[in-house]
């Protein structure tokens, strides 16, 4: 197994992890609090994001690239997942003229 660079070795995994930690809460409380569709779909990548962050940051720790391969491909399907996400909200824009989450209730009719 590698050595870990001595860059990496300046900041401890817990600050990674306590940082990764209050970026999913806060994606958390937005996605729960929020009744607009547009902020509550960058919450959701927020949360994302945050899991990335630590998996790289634990990748790095333990010296393995697979960790870093993995986000990669991640962030790939997140790209995709975004398109269609933001087609969808345009879809219902375009309809009821809102993103309001409490609206969608009138798209079932």
């Amino acid at each position: 197994m590698n050595q870990m660079p001595d860059v990496i070795r300046t900041i401890p995994l817990e600050f990674y992890l306590y940082f990764s930690t209050a970026l999913f809460a806060i994606g958390v409380i937005g996605v729960l609090t929020r009744r607009n569709a547009i902020v509550i779909f960058m919450c959701v990548e927020l949360m994302l994001n945050a899991v990335n962050l630590l998996m790289v940051a634990l990748s790095s720790y333990r010296s393995d690239p697979n960790g870093q391969i993995f986000v990669f491909f991640i962030m790939a399907v997140a790209a995709a997942e975004v398109t269609v996400g933001l087609a969808i909200i345009v879809m219902i824009y375009r309809n009821i003229r809102s993103t309001d989450v409490q609206l969608m209730n009138y798209l079932k009719w």
